[in-house]
């Protein structure tokens, strides 16, 4: 901390706007993975899962 006394006012403050403006950034990128990660599930299309399933029991019965 007693780095941060020794550093003017101004320094203070342009130290806090970058460290929040790459927290907002890190924040952006986390949601975009999770978005992706999410959305392009297989689990996530009814439909696909639906047939696949079908076409395995078909295949079990013969």
């Amino acid at each position: 901390m007693e780095f941060l006394k020794s550093l003017s006012e101004e320094t203070q403050l342009i130290l806090l706007i970058v460290a929040i403006a790459i927290l907002f950034g890190l924040v952006l990128l986390n949601n975009k993975r999770n978005n992706k990660l999410r959305y392009d599930r297989e689990k996530r299309k009814f439909n696909k899962n639906y047939y696949k399933k079908k076409e395995k029991q078909k295949d079990n019965k013969k």
